[in-house]
């Protein structure tokens, strides 16, 4: 993997806490490039040379997820997405707030799905499967949110035990199949 370069990266951070400021008050689609390279005093070419746009900014910055793995047991897969979503800590909170963004919300139930379910195969042939999908997906975002709001915010790795635990919970009181 390429080293960034130190004034890229600094870039970057300034125009990723500037859009969390900005995203504190306004929604996604009010925020224009123009407005957020004001508010960091970076030139809006500057902006260019890295994003297409405030979306492609978001994209980019979500595409740093880390690659899922298959096993629930050792917590990895939801070890990363919880390290994922605290090195992204202050996007991801105004992200799932008010002025935040129903796709990234979207997006964020997906990981979930692809993190958790695998370990419902066993239960897919179930006539309720896709309510136990649903609420188990439901649940996990609210634990994120939860604990993405917390002023003293358990760690990473603590959260993905407490997440599995009630997961793994969850899943032997679901109903086998008939």
């Amino acid at each position: 993997m390429e080293k960034m370069d130190r004034r890229v990266r600094k870039t970057r951070a300034l125009l990723l806490q500037g859009l969390v400021k900005m995203l504190e008050t306004h929604d996604i689609q009010d925020i224009s490039v123009k407005e957020l390279t004001e508010l960091v005093d970076i030139n809006r070419g500057t902006f260019y040379l890295h994003y297409d746009d405030i979306y492609d900014m978001l994209h980019k910055i979500e595409e740093q997820k880390p690659v899922i793995t298959n096993s629930l047991a050792s917590q990895g897969p939801l070890l990363e997405f919880f390290r994922f979503l605290d090195r992204n800590r202050d996007l991801a909170k105004v992200m799932i707030g008010p002025h935040g963004d129903l796709a990234f919300v979207n997006r964020l139930k997906d990981q979930i799905e692809k993190r958790t379910l695998q370990v419902l195969e066993s239960a897919q042939s179930d006539a309720n499967y896709e309510y136990l999908c649903s609420f188990i997906i439901t649940g996990c975002v609210g634990v994120v949110e939860t604990w993405l709001k917390e002023s003293d915010p358990q760690s990473p790795e603590e959260m993905a035990e407490i997440l599995g635990a009630m997961l793994l919970r969850q899943l032997n009181f679901a109903p086998g199949p008939a």
